[in-house]
């Protein structure tokens, strides 16, 4: 031991600390002119740590920042290859590595877990193909259906600009000017808008996404995560006080499982429906197949089981495990590709986009983002690039008739869509649509208690919006089932009788 009661490395009870430049310290205090100071710019191991302090933070994702994470694994337990050609799902027993993150949507990182709100649910699956991301939530469906609107949307669920707080009347009176919002709204404020903790939820992709077989055939698909633990939700004390007493309680719960060995699993299923289906869905409901706000009946697609998703190691550091974890809807596998849905062409590339801003322009070269397949192209450079995956190539550019260098393989290549006479326009995507029948029909499954507590939360938060705002938000609840909107009616304090009468001035 030296003076100062620390070990100096020599005797070998303990490895020597180094600057990460690799120079053994000797000691670490800072070096002054005297024992009172002044400090010496010559202190490069200070100045080093206080550099690299000053940089430990990334910036938090936009949404989802606050989230909690794991790693396991993907089994096939149904060979579904006559639907799709990935090389992940054909073949039952076979096993893909998976890293999935969960979260909270928006909140800040310091949010609390137990809140109301949607909850995200991403796996990143390392098949012998490339990553494949599952990008989704614990709800099927989403606030809007077009792109436009998310950003916007986004801002509602934020804090106001000028008073830092998050505002109820700038919530809803978004929610009041986009009736596509209503079902996802009703999810919201329903029992399931407070998981007890990220094991007893479902995932959904949400997005309608396609599969592709070896023959060239294209099939319509979503994706569905069935908790094995089974759904648990808290009421609005229950989450109260759990908050109180500890904000992390999702986190807890989802380590303290994995570390005692009570592997948290999914069953993973999917949806299916060809293009002649889709046609006919249209035209029987009015509903397009690829609406983002809207679910494919399971009687008419029924749920096919393919997998499970088990959880089974903890990340060793959060910050480059989970973190650092980068999930994007365009990261697709042969077999597995996009749709129409807007909402989703929109996210392939946003999520990308803001990996490259948040994490750095090369964060596919992390070792949690790296797939575990060989990387053939001919990206070059930018912050964070190792070569690690081009450093034999000859060539940083193609088409090139250099030797043994990467070139497309036409195996790969996804059948042509045919989108007919499509007309391009901006075409309004609020107008005809029926956004209060599948709403309608969520409320009328509920037994009359759980409409009860639907109405008490939504009129808690609605009450603080103004006059006009709740007026307009009470007639998408009376669109989608009289007696919502009569129960949220009444909570807010209206008389019936003359709440009809303003009602039609205002739908007038």
């Amino acid at each position: 031991m030296n003076g100062n009661g620390q070990g100096n490395g020599n005797d070998g009870s303990c490895p020597v600390m180094t600057t990460a430049d690799g120079r053994p310290i000797g000691r670490q205090q800072a070096m002054t002119a005297g024992p009172r100071g002044p400090l010496l710019m010559q202190d490069v191991e200070l100045l080093e740590q206080m550099q690299h302090f000053n940089r430990e933070r990334i910036p938090e994702r936009v949404v989802h920042a606050k989230g909690s994470g794991a790693f396991g694994t993907f089994t096939v337990t149904r060979d579904i290859s006559e639907h799709t050609k990935a090389d992940l799902l054909g073949k039952v027993g076979k096993k893909t590595d998976i890293v999935m993150r969960f979260s909270t949507v928006a909140g800040e990182r310091g949010a609390a877990d137990a809140e109301r709100d949607v909850r995200g649910f991403s796996i990143k699956f390392y098949t012998d193909e490339g990553n494949w991301d599952m990008v989704g939530n614990n709800t099927p469906v989403f606030f809007v259906r077009d792109p436009y609107k998310f950003a916007n949307f986004i801002h509602t669920q934020k804090r106001d600009p000028k008073t830092n707080l998050r505002d109820m009347d700038m919530q809803w009176d978004f929610w009041s000017q986009s009736p596509e919002s209503l079902h996802q709204v009703t999810i919201l404020f329903s029992d399931r808008g407070r998981p007890v903790g990220y094991r007893h939820i479902n995932g959904y992709g949400s997005h309608t996404y396609s599969f592709i077989n070896d023959r060239g055939e294209r099939v319509w698909c979503k994706f569905h995560f069935k908790t094995d633990q089974g759904i648990k939700n808290l009421m609005d004390d229950e989450g109260d006080t759990l908050i109180g007493a500890n904000r992390e309680s999702s986190q807890q719960d989802l380590f303290d499982a994995i570390e005692k060995g009570d592997f948290p699993s999914w069953t993973m299923k999917v949806q299916l429906m060809t293009q002649a289906q889709a046609d006919g869905f249209e035209k029987s409901t009015g509903w397009n197949p690829f609406d983002l706000t809207k679910v494919w009946p399971h009687a008419e697609f029924p749920l096919i089981e393919v997998g499970k998703v088990e959880l089974n190691r903890n990340p060793d550091n959060y910050h480059a495990e989970i973190e650092q974890a980068s999930f994007s809807p365009s990261a697709f596998v042969p077999g597995i590709g996009p749709s129409p849905d807007k909402m989703l062409q929109a996210r392939l590339m946003s999520y990308a986009d803001a990996h490259r801003h948040r994490v750095g322009n090369n964060y596919q070269q992390l070792p949690v983002n790296k797939p575990k397949c060989p990387v053939m192209h001919y990206q070059r450079d930018g912050q964070m690039a190792t070569a690690d995956s081009y450093k034999a190539m000859t060539a940083n550019y193609y088409p090139n008739t250099r030797d043994a260098m990467p070139k497309p393989a036409e195996k790969f290549h996804d059948p042509a869509w045919d989108l007919g006479s499509a007309i391009v326009d901006r075409f309004d995507s609020e107008n005809d649509h029926d956004d209060f029948t599948q709403a309608g029909n969520l409320y009328r499954m509920f037994d009359d208690a759980e409409r009860d507590r639907l109405a008490t939360r939504i009129a808690g938060v609605l009450g603080q919006a103004r006059d006009q705002v709740q007026m307009l938000q009470l007639c998408h609840f009376f669109r989608a089932d009289e007696d919502y909107g009569k129960r949220v009616a009444t909570k807010l304090g209206f008389d019936l009788n003359e709440l009809m009468e303003r009602m039609g001035a205002v739908t007038t």
